[in-house]
């Protein structure tokens, strides 16, 4: 399909702008849709880099935990803590995982009712080689710096602290450096 023509202006700014006539200044109204279309854009990026190995991002961040577990196997309960998830998303991203041949479940010995998820060599294999292609593109933020993307990353820190994702530890609070 071909990529449709660019806008001769931005239609998020004249949203804005609109808003602004109609029911005052709202600045959040522009960053929340901002944000909301960088999340498309990014996510349609990282998605054709995975979409060759069978994954989506979703299913590539439950590879990337299971490759960083001690062990290389995970509770599914586990995986949807970290991955901040329904357990439902959980059972579906394993699943399709399984199908692939790039996760196995197994009994939790530690759990009568819960179930590990494990990835596999070829899940491994896999694993690697997305990653090296997500970085060789920066994720999809190739249009940034360094200081930039950690600038992002602490614009929406205290988004994410607010809507209970983790809590800061007491030495990183507001006004104190980070470790």
């Amino acid at each position: 399909m071909p990529k449709p023509l660019a806008l001769d202006f931005d239609p998020i700014a004249r949203a804005d702008e609109l808003w602004t006539r109609r029911w005052g200044s709202v600045p959040s109204m522009a960053a929340i849709t901002s944000v909301m279309r960088a999340h498309q854009i990014l996510l349609a990026r990282v998605d054709a880099v995975v979409k060759p190995y069978g994954l989506t991002f979703a299913r590539y961040e439950a590879l990337v935990l299971l490759t960083f577990s001690r062990s290389g196997e995970l509770p599914l309960s586990k995986i949807g803590e970290r991955l901040m998830v329904h357990p439902t998303s959980v059972t579906n991203t394993v699943d399709r995982l399984e199908r692939a041949g790039l996760v196995t479940r197994r009994p939790n010995p530690l759990d009568g009712r819960g179930v590990l998820a494990a990835i596999t060599e070829r899940g491994r294999q896999v694993v690697e080689q997305a990653t090296r292609e997500l970085m060789a593109v920066e994720f999809g933020l190739e249009g940034y710096d360094e200081a930039a993307c950690r600038e992002v990353f602490d614009l929406l820190r205290p988004l994410r602290v607010a809507a209970g994702d983790f809590d800061l530890p007491r030495q990183e609070g507001p006004g104190r450096e980070q470790p």
